[in-house]
This record gives C-alpha cells, structure tokens and sequence, in this order.
C-alpha cells in the first residue's frame, strides 16, 4: 500500500504554545502546601504526561505516596488545575509559538487534515484563548483517552479522528514521552528543543517549522 501524507499532528504544550511554565507555577505552588520541593529540572519530568501521574511524581519525590487515598489525590490534582486555569486567564493570540500560525495556515492550504494531541483536559479552553480552535479537524485530548503518553493511544485516537491511516499521519511534539508515543502509533516524529531521541528530524524551536520539512520527513 502507497503512503500518502494526509495528516499532521500537533501536541500542544511546547509546540503551539508554551503554557508549560504555568504548569509549572501551579505545581510547584501545590507541592510546597503539601510541604515538597520541586525545581524547573524536576518539571521537565512532567512533560507529556497526565495530571494524576504528574502527581504521583510529585508525591513519589517527597516520599509521600502513600500519604494520600484516591480521592484525596483527586482533589490535589482538582486544586492544581483551578491555579493553572487561573494563570491561563492570561493567554492570548500573542502567546503561540513563533511560525506556528503560519505553518497551520499552510498545511490547511495542502488540504492535509490537522489534529492536536494533548493530554491537558484545559486544551479546548487553551485553543480558544489562542484563536486557533478553526485551525484544527480533530482534538484528542485526555476526555477521549485512557492511557497517558507514551503510550501511543493518544495519536492513534487523533489519527482515527481524522479518519486517516496512523501511517500517513506526521508528529510533531517537544517531550521525549511524546516523541515515543508518535513513534509507537507508527508515524513519522518531529521534535521540537534539544535531548530529544528517536526522532525522525529535530528542530531548536518552531520558527524552523515548515510544511516543506514535514513533507520531506514523511518521505524518509
């Protein structure tokens, strides 16, 4: 069977915007009131994965994971995103990553299908707040999932959604546990910032994004 390149898929956090140091604002608040110590090196750990894992992270760090019932975490996990929300109030159009705009605007013009891949439960309201919500065919995001990255299931889903083959799909991601997810979803990955491995072609940052590259990618 020909491959075809008929999609692109994007994550969202550190590809169309970077609301990462928010995230990360609103961790390190919720892990000192439950009296544990997290730095920006510790966050990048966060990157890709789930709300509840993060936690479990977090908790796992200060030796605290059996401190907390299900139930409890939950409302850990409720109080960050409240704190989160709170700092998104702030996003605006002039918060998407430098040649995003006009990348999304040029696959659009190649009557390729677009899709975001985000494990943030926050992603629609993050795409309103940017302006971008009509920039996109599909959103795959937490509601629709059950398995976190890197499990690939998130892509798959995104793929599904668009009604196009996994392998006739590219992604793009700034996390190592979403460059494994692309990956295992049998697509081709693009990596956005330094030390990410298993990539098909790697990037310094989203200027140097363009539809000619993805194009060039898929062929690989």
């Amino acid at each position: 069977m020909v491959r075809q390149l008929e999609a692109v898929i994007f994550d969202l956090d550190g590809v169309i915007t970077d609301s990462a140091h928010f995230h990360y604002l609103a961790w390190k608040q919720l892990a000192a009131d439950i009296d544990i110590e997290i730095d920006e090196a510790f966050n990048e750990t966060l990157k890709g994965i789930s709300r509840m894992d993060s936690l479990d992270l977090i908790l796992a760090k200060g030796g605290r994971e059996k401190d907390f019932t299900l139930e409890q975490k939950e409302e850990l996990a409720a109080k960050k995103n409240a704190h989160y929300v709170e700092l998104l109030k702030d996003l605006s159009p002039a918060d998407i990553l430098p040649g995003i705009k006009p990348l999304l605007d040029a696959i659009r013009a190649a009557n390729l299908k677009i899709a975001l891949a985000s494990v943030s439960k926050n992603a629609p309201m993050v795409l309103a707040a940017l302006d971008l919500t009509d920039s996109f065919d599909y959103l795959a995001d937490a509601a629709k999932i059950t398995h976190s990255k890197p499990d690939p299931e998130i892509f798959l889903v995104a793929a599904a959604g668009l009604g196009v083959e996994s392998a006739n799909a590219v992604g793009i991601e700034d996390a190592q546990a979403g460059v494994e997810a692309i990956k295992s979803a049998g697509m081709k990955a693009i990596g956005v910032g330094a030390g990410l491995i298993g990539t098909d072609e790697l990037v310094s940052d989203t200027s140097k994004l363009t539809l000619a590259m993805i194009q060039k990618v898929f062929q690989i």
